[in-house]
């Protein structure tokens, strides 16, 4: 997990009920949302690399039965995380989009920063190239409470104003693609609101959870 403060409700991957399988939070010290929440170039020179990869090893040996990430921008170093372990690896949500895509059109992408989420980020996850233009990536307003205290790492957050800006942002996408019948959350930070986003758009919402990948080992 990231190294941050801000509230994490029912829903967030930092909540206790998050998987409903015994789960061990490991916090990589330092990781920061502003060091993660970047290109491959940035990501790098945030010099997290390493860390990340000794704790994987280290949860590997501890018995850890999979392992997941905190923030779907990891998906950077899915390839370097599964190749450090023989255990299943899931770094982000967004490696749901290539068996979405089997299924709809076009896919929708709500993340925390669509100035930093790009093509390498996508092609990461699996997307083909032939189906980029398939995938619609809208961003929560940089300036909103959510991207301000999750980016800030800020110990408080106004929840209610946080939903309704995630809610919002949801909306635009649709508007902008009313095609659209199915959405990924980037951000493990977002399903606390994954109700109100399927309410008001009618799209479906997935989420790092919804990876049966991560507690098939479970069943």
């Amino acid at each position: 997990m990231l190294d941050t403060q801000f509230p994490k409700p029912e829903g967030d991957i930092g909540h206790p009920s998050a998987f409903g399988v015994p789960t061990r939070r490991c916090i990589v010290t330092g990781a920061w949302p502003d060091k993660i929440v970047q290109s491959g170039a940035g990501l790098r020179n945030g010099r997290v690399v390493t860390p990340i990869l000794q704790l994987v090893r280290r949860l590997e040996h501890d018995g850890a039965k999979a392992i997941t990430t905190s923030c779907g921008f990891l998906v950077l170093l899915q390839k370097e995380m599964q190749a450090s372990v023989k255990i299943p690896v899931i770094t982000s949500s967004l490696l749901q989009l290539p068996g979405l895509l089997g299924l709809h059109t076009k896919v929708g992408v709500l993340t925390i920063s669509s100035s930093k989420l790009g093509v390498e980020h996508l092609r990461a996850a699996g997307v083909p190239r032939e189906r980029m233009a398939d995938v619609v990536v809208q961003g929560i307003d940089p300036k909103s409470e959510l991207v301000t205290a999750i980016l800030g790492n800020r110990a408080a957050m106004d929840l209610d104003k946080a939903r309704a800006e995630v809610v919002a942002a949801a909306i635009k996408l649709k508007q902008r693609e009313p095609t659209l019948s199915a959405v990924v959350l980037e951000c493990t930070n977002l399903p606390p609101y994954r109700a109100g986003i399927e309410a008001a758009t009618g799209m479906k919402t997935w989420a790092l959870v919804d990876d049966e990948r991560l507690t098939r080992p479970w069943r």
